[in-house]
């Protein structure tokens, strides 16, 4: 386990429009062949979570809604954890606010900014919003700590962002929708309680690599040793200046199998002992 990939799911692994992962193939089979822990780290929830692994056929930690939760699936690698409880089937640490919460402070200011959250649309409606077809947006309205909602003028965030402060919650935004969220949580934490559980495993730090599009992702690429930056669609990249930075040149799937074969590719050029003897260079 000398390598820990965590990864965002839409517009990184997952296109941003198709939902596919389908040029992402070759780097996914080359993680399951080497065991490489391929750690979901995504706004989506459990089941949506639950589901893509089966498709994929790994079964890994994940980060659920924007750092609510890490979920270690039962006896995985013999690690010892030290916090958390036990949901079976996994070990579950969670940093967020229970899904009721957020729903009752968004009940008492929606109005007021007229905001809508996914506990307050049809599921035509997020079905139009997301592009996600019926079965999948079932699974996306399955919230358990976070709500994603829509506002009408974003001028007012500024002041909804401040009375959020006051209950113990804040708002990130993410690819298509910005985030109600437990104010002690985000993917960066996330990412290091991860870590240290891997490391509690092995006697060694593993290199860590993070890959992400989104203005919620800057804190797991803060986090990690190696962080990835995905492009938009349309070719931008969100506003991140970090060490060993490096940039992918294509949006979702494909840049993000491009950046992880070249750097198992680099892996496998290293001589043993260090992870990374031969220089990184940049995309």
């Amino acid at each position: 386990m000398r390598l820990v990939v965590f990864t965002d799911l839409d517009g990184s692994l997952l296109d941003q429009e198709t939902y596919s992962y389908e040029n992402a193939r070759g780097a996914l089979k080359l993680l399951r062949e080497r065991q490489i822990p391929l750690v979901f780290t995504t706004s989506k929830t459990r089941l949506e979570v639950e589901t893509l692994q089966a498709d994929m056929n790994i079964l890994e930690p994940f980060i659920v809604e924007n750092g609510a939760a890490v979920f270690f699936p039962d006896a995985y690698r013999d690690l010892r954890m030290e916090v958390g409880f036990h949901r079976p089937p996994y070990h579950v640490i969670q940093l967020g606010a229970a899904y009721g919460e957020i729903r009752t402070f968004l009940r008492t200011l929606g109005p007021r900014f007229n905001i809508k959250g996914f506990g307050d649309l049809k599921a035509e409606e997020i079905g139009r919003l997301t592009g996600l077809p019926p079965n999948q947006v079932e699974m996306a309205m399955q919230r358990e700590f976070t709500e994603p909602f829509i506002i009408d003028d974003d001028s007012s965030l500024i002041d909804l962002q401040s009375l959020a402060g006051t209950r113990g919650f804040k708002i990130v935004r993410g690819g298509r929708f910005y985030h109600l969220i437990g104010a002690e949580q985000d993917k960066g934490r996330a990412v290091r309680l991860a870590v240290s559980a891997f490391i509690s495993h092995a006697d060694h730090q593993p290199v860590t690599i993070g890959l992400g599009d989104g203005e919620n992702d800057i804190p797991m690429l803060e986090s990690v040793d190696i962080p990835i930056l995905i492009p938009h669609p349309d070719g931008s990249y969100e506003d991140v200046d970090l060490p060993n930075l490096r940039k992918a040149r294509d949006p979702g799937s494909r840049g993000w199998n491009e950046m992880v074969m070249g750097l198992l590719q680099e892996m496998a050029l290293s001589a043993p002992g260090s992870p990374f003897k031969t220089p990184l260079h940049p995309a």
